[in-house]
């Protein structure tokens, strides 16, 4: 029986993935969809039998098609059926291209978990991991040419989520990791990586999914001496009370309302971001708290951060929020698991760290034309700020599941 979720409750999903070593593309596949008519919250990894693009291209059309079909309510089975007898069979092996492993989330914060072939998903209640029970069901080889020649067997649970609930689900990268050396010689295995998962959540109870996700592929990857020896994914869906962020940013059209954004800035109770030199120095003064800039490791691209009493962070204005547009369209083009891998850190990264670490995004923005930015000696791409936080909004929104507010002053 599925039990309705409390209210406030927030659905963090986060994945982390390295391909294996000397490859240039993943063979694994991690998408995820949230129906905004719905509510339905879809996650699919899909492993490609071996590497490299070959593995990437069937492991992308299992993912999406197992997406896509549940999305449009083809019932569950009958979804595994279609894409089993779609995918091309190994002729050595006689065994699909792809396994996967699909996540349904409902509203009513039922969870629906089909499985075919990927290592057992892990659900985490209360710091200790409860067993699920599974319905095994063989699936009809329709296509005798292109079905699985052995039987494939699909696995299928359900059970009603609740507050605090993590749950894990990786490849065989994982598990397999380290496999033939003297530390591991069968591979990391089932209950290593079980034990390691809380271990980390008992050192680390509030970590993010994204950031449980990160830690279990690494330390698969240090079994392997960090030369992955097949592509390491793994997808964690995280039930928790929400987290909310506020950035302002921008001066208000009219001076009037300088101290309604002081007050603004007091009442919110979650973290809070200015981002905008004249926009920091309205809540300075509004505030009475003093503003100090931060000079240790100058980014030569990006301006330094300050710091204020009661901002976790404050930071230059159009040129940082650009960059964080840049960084969040370059996780969802190119992989968001790794988004922040490459740049180093500056307010930008610092902001994009904030920005996936947070559900519910309130921003603030002032209306009050700056008029540095209508120099036509300034750089084209340097928008305004108005349309830098519409990318930013449809990004969070489209590519992260985040639920975004903009309120305009």
């Amino acid at each position: 029986m599925s039990e309705a979720m409390a209210p406030g409750t927030f659905v963090e999903v986060g994945h982390y993935q390295l391909c294996k070593h000397g490859q240039g593309a993943p063979g694994d596949m991690f998408l995820s969809e949230k129906n905004d008519d719905t509510g339905r919250i879809i996650t699919v990894l899909s492993d490609g039998l071996g590497s490299g693009i070959k593995a990437g291209v069937l492991s992308t059309l299992t993912a999406t098609m197992a997406l896509k079909f549940v999305a449009a309510d083809i019932p569950i089975k009958r979804a595994a059926e279609i894409i089993m007898n779609t995918l091309p069979v190994d002729k050595d092996r006689g065994i699909s291209y792809a396994t996967f492993t699909l996540v349904d989330i409902a509203p009513n914060s039922s969870v629906r978990i089909m499985e075919y072939d990927n290592p057992g998903y892990v659900l985490i209640r209360s710091n200790v991991i409860v067993e699920p029970i599974k319905d095994f069901a063989p699936i009809e080889r329709k296509n005798k040419k292109t079905g699985p020649v052995r039987e494939a067997i699909l696995s299928y649970s359900e059970y009603g989520a609740r507050p605090g609930d993590r749950l894990i689900f990786f490849s065989d990268g994982v598990t397999q990791s380290g496999m033939g050396t003297k530390a591991a010689p069968l591979g990391w295995g089932d209950t290593a990586v079980h034990d390691f998962i809380l271990e980390k959540i008992a050192e680390s109870p509030e970590i993010s999914a994204r950031d449980l996700a990160k830690k279990i592929v690494m330390q698969a990857n240090l079994h392997d001496a960090f030369e992955a020896k097949d592509d390491i994914t793994c997808g964690v869906v995280y039930f928790r009370h929400p987290r909310d962020l506020l950035i302002i940013t921008g001066p208000p059209v009219n001076p009037d309302r300088d101290a309604e954004l002081g007050r603004i800035f007091q009442a919110f109770p979650g973290k809070k971001v200015l981002c905008g030199g004249t926009t920091a120095n309205i809540l300075s003064r509004e505030l009475g708290r003093p503003v100090s800039i931060v000079l240790k490791n100058v980014d030569p691209v990006i301006p330094p951060i300050s710091v204020m009493e009661g901002a976790d962070l404050v930071t230059e204005g159009i040129i940082t929020l650009g960059r964080v547009a840049e960084l969040l369209a370059d996780g969802a083009e190119y992989g968001k698991s790794r988004i922040l891998d490459s740049e180093r850190e500056n307010g930008a990264s610092m902001l994009v760290h904030l920005l996936l670490d947070s559900d519910r995004i309130t921003f603030v923005v002032g209306t009050q034309i700056n008029a540095a930015h209508q120099d036509p000696n300034m750089p084209m791409e340097l928008e305004i700020r108005r349309n830098v936080i519409k990318r930013i909004e449809q990004l969070l929104t489209d590519n992260y599941l985040k639920e975004v507010s903009v309120t305009y002053m």
